[in-house]
């Protein structure tokens, strides 16, 4: 299959691993990865702002992109959630609806690809650790992903996983928010952070990296020596 594989704009310019482990775990099942370029970000911060116009602006870019793609797949429940649920509300009545429809319907996350289009539960990655794993809010509530990233890293040889009791709450990013509101913002994570130093785990992993990055910054606040690492980046291991 000929996968064009999209690259949110944080995990290129903070967390370029990410990208490479997934481009690395579908080569490996025997897939052709391309990386059409011109592809920019979503455009999820201004929708999230109000700024719709300016969404759009920056969501044609992305349509433009993969104008020709047959799957496209990203490794953020995120921004794949700004393309496959919100593009379609976001260019409603206008020329390009369509457009913004067809990309929406051929855009997958990561781990729901492997497992729900791919058929793959067992990438035959090896990894050695206790790790817990956080579900990202527009994965788990607008995509619906929950099982597919515990079935994979059950298969992982080596790796124990223990959930969490506040694997579903919010860590407390959600882009903007984040920003807006810093001291809610920082007393979810606290209560995530907490969660994840119960379960007495080393790793903590998620499907998406914005998540992560609230998440790691307090961890590594609190001196837990507890690493934060990418779905892909554990599927990657060998």
């Amino acid at each position: 299959m000929r996968i064009s594989l999209f690259v949110p704009c944080f995990v290129d310019q903070l967390y370029p691993k990410v990208a490479w482990s997934v481009v690395r775990v579908l080569e490996g099942l025997g897939h052709e990865v391309l990386f059409p370029e011109g592809q920019s970000c979503c455009g999820q911060p201004p929708f999230n702002s109000g700024y719709w116009d300016e969404a759009r602006s920056a969501a044609r870019v992305t349509m433009k992109a993969f104008r020709d793609a047959e799957v496209v797949v990203g490794p953020s429940g995120s921004c794949v959630t700004m393309i496959k649920v919100f593009y379609p509300d976001l260019f409603k009545g206008e020329p390009d609806e369509l457009e913004a429809r067809e990309l929406a319907a051929k855009t997958h996350e990561f781990s729901s690809f492997l497992v729900n289009v791919l058929g793959v539960t067992d990438v035959g990655a090896k990894f050695e650790g206790k790790v817990t794993f956080h579900d990202g809010c527009h994965g788990l509530r607008e995509l619906g992903i929950k099982s597919e990233p515990r079935a994979l890293l059950s298969n992982v040889k080596g790796l124990e996983l223990v959930e969490m009791c506040e694997a579903e709450t919010c860590c407390g990013f959600g882009g903007t928010f984040a920003v807006k509101y810093a001291p809610i913002s920082t007393a979810m994570d606290e209560v995530k952070c907490a969660s994840i130093l119960e379960t007495g785990a080393d790793t903590v992993v998620s499907n998406d990296s914005s998540c992560l990055m609230q998440i790691r910054g307090m961890l590594e606040k609190e001196k837990s020596g507890i690493r934060s690492l990418h779905l892909a980046e554990i599927l990657a291991s060998k």
